[in-house]
């Protein structure tokens, strides 16, 4: 391009030249600038043909150049696009599973509300708050010891004084029987626990919350543990974490009440930990039972291995004896073989001297 440019120029300087020329030369000197005049005419019109055929080549190349990095940003466009739409496919399904599992967690949400709702109209009355406690008390038996396991715990048991028990474990000794009842109280918890109420009503209601606790407690320790039938100790269960939680965390003074009534205050979960070591207890004791029968059917099988130890031993020496007593008697049948053939020796000599 900088080529066509530079010929460009020298063209026009020619032409200023041949013009200047012109007015400044006499005719002489025509004649030669109409031939130079015609050779530059020439020399224009190649260029134009030049330079012609270089733009279009070069117009050509740029555009051929322009079609190739249109075509490229095109593939990468597409390609950013595909990319762009797979991942806007994959957060749009993503988003639609999210919203099936949120609408799925919302049904179960309702559902759970209609329970709940239900399970308060069960706990305002005491009576079923009862049989609720007690339903809870069977399930985590049954999970920890196995269902209707009787050897181990009875449910409703009744005891020589008339009272009845949620339930009762027999446990080895120094354990022994032992009292479990459940216990719900619900109605000055709530109160206490509420914000909404004042800090009259609540301090009130916790009074009552004590109160209610117990004689829980009293009932329990007075009524299940009975001198010389069950053991010095009873459990109280609460069917509900939050209020174990709330006696253990603010309300110590009735844990140390319990203490000295010899009544134990459990959870669930505490329960079941609790339980959970008795069994653990039994399993050992009943392992060691077993490890005393087999103890001493060991002692008595080494006593009878002593008394196969010296009758072996007096038959082996029986057999020794016989041994050696019948290798004498092979010695003594040796020598009485070679007796008996010296002498049919000596009679056969005998003989033949005779014949001759």
């Amino acid at each position: 391009m900088e080529y066509i440019i530079l010929s460009l120029l020298i063209i026009i300087i020619i032409l200023l030249v041949i013009i200047i020329f012109r007015k400044s030369n006499n005719n002489e000197s025509e004649e030669k600038l109409n031939r130079l005049e015609i050779s530059v005419i020439k020399e224009i019109s190649d260029f134009k043909t030049d330079f012609s055929r270089s733009l279009t080549t070069d117009f050509n190349n740029q555009t051929e150049r322009l079609d190739n990095r249109l075509r490229l940003i095109n593939d990468k466009v597409n390609e950013r696009l595909d990319e762009n739409f797979e991942k806007t496919n994959k957060t749009f399904t993503n988003v639609l599973e999210r919203l099936s599992k949120i609408d799925e967690a919302q049904k179960k949400i309702d559902t759970l509300s209609g329970d709940i709702v239900s399970l308060q109209g069960v706990l305002t009355d005491k009576k079923t708050r009862g049989v609720f406690g007690e339903v809870n008390l069977e399930n985590i038996l049954s999970n920890v010891f196995g269902k209707n396991n009787t050897k181990i715990y009875q449910m409703q048991y009744t005891f020589n004084n008339g009272t009845i028990a949620d339930s009762v474990l027999f446990t080895p000794e120094p354990l022994g029987t032992i009292a479990i009842d459940s216990k719900f109280p619900l109605e000055h918890y709530q109160i206490m626990v509420d914000r909404k109420n004042s800090a009259e009503v609540r301090n009130q209601a916790e009074k009552m919350f004590k109160v209610d606790m117990k004689k829980h407690i009293d009932a329990i320790s007075s009524k299940y543990i009975i001198p010389g039938v069950t053991s010095d100790q009873a459990i109280l269960f609460l069917p509900a974490e939050a209020i174990f939680a709330e006696v253990n965390a603010y309300h110590t003074d009735l844990l140390e009440y319990a203490y000295k009534k010899r009544v134990w205050i459990t959870s669930p979960t505490t329960l079941i930990s609790t339980l959970t070591t008795i069994q653990i207890i039994i399993k050992n004791i009943e392992r060691d039972k077993f490890a005393k029968v087999i103890h001493s059917e060991l002692r008595l099988l080494d006593e009878e291995f002593k008394r196969y130890k010296d009758r072996w031993d007096k038959l082996y020496r029986s057999i020794e004896t016989v041994s050696k007593d019948v290798k004498d008697i092979h010695t003594t049948t040796d020598k009485i073989t070679k007796r008996f053939n010296s002498i049919n020796q000596v009679e056969m000599v005998e003989i033949d001297d005779k014949e001759n």
